[in-house]
């Protein structure tokens, strides 16, 4: 997202980005079973973490790994970051760079995709009686009962994105400054889950100097699986 352009209409698409996640957790709120959501997302934080044990045992790119698989693929409840989020979207859009802004609005995408998606697994699982009992064959067969190949896809393309723009804030000192002088008043304002977000995303890329080879190897992994899975009704778990 180029820095020329309007911050304002990145703020709108957050907003609504925002209500569509919220929209998405109502939803969920009448669930007789909404246990079996969490569920789901703690077996795939754990195929994450056994997918990406060398990049976690990395010096150099355990916080990204960490920040990735706990603030955006991980089994995390993002519903205090995104309260916080609608109730100050206005200001953002006054006191943050718009490659700040971007990474909100990203990181929101790709939330609001992954709950969806979710959603589509939790109800396959459910068909087939597996809900509570997910193993990699009933994994696989919920993924390609799913469909939606086009948002797996979109969903890789924005982790890209995402690691790509908090890269660049890495090389902004105003930056730095702006999350460090926010701090204060976040905690004040009951904004401690916004703050953290980009603070420990901006932290995790800051010490990894350099994004490229780290977002290479996420992309290429989560690419290749993701071609295994619809072409192959009985891939094998990812080593």
């Amino acid at each position: 997202m180029d820095e020329h352009l309007d911050k304002d209409a990145i703020g709108h698409e957050l907003a609504t980005c925002i209500a569509e996640a919220r929209e998405l957790r109502a939803a969920r709120a009448d669930d007789p079973r909404a246990e079996d959501y969490p569920h789901l997302k703690e077996y795939q934080a754990a195929r994450l973490a056994h997918s990406y044990a060398d990049l976690l045992a990395s010096a150099r790119y355990k916080p990204a790994a960490e920040f990735f698989l706990s603030d955006l693929y991980g089994p995390k409840d993002f519903r205090t970051r995104d309260e916080e989020l609608a109730r100050v979207v206005p200001l953002m859009v006054h006191v943050l760079p718009a490659r700040a802004l971007a990474t909100l609005l990203e990181a929101v995408k790709m939330d609001t995709l992954s709950e969806s998606l979710d959603t589509a697994m939790v109800l396959a699982l459910r068909k087939a009686g597996r809900n509570r009992a997910i193993d990699w064959p009933a994994y696989v067969a919920a993924y390609r009962s799913c469909g939606r190949r086009e948002d797996r896809e979109l969903q890789i393309a924005l982790v890209d994105q995402i690691g790509k723009t908090l890269d660049r804030l890495t090389r902004m000192p105003l930056v730095r400054y702006s999350l460090k002088l926010m701090s204060g008043p976040a905690h004040l304002a009951g904004l401690e889950a916004l703050h953290g977000f980009l603070q420990g995303g901006y932290d995790a890329f800051s010490r990894m100097k350099g994004a490229d080879e780290f977002l290479a190897i996420v992309g290429a992994r989560e690419t290749a699986l993701m071609r295994e899975l619809f072409a192959n009704p009985d891939a094998s778990y990812p080593v």
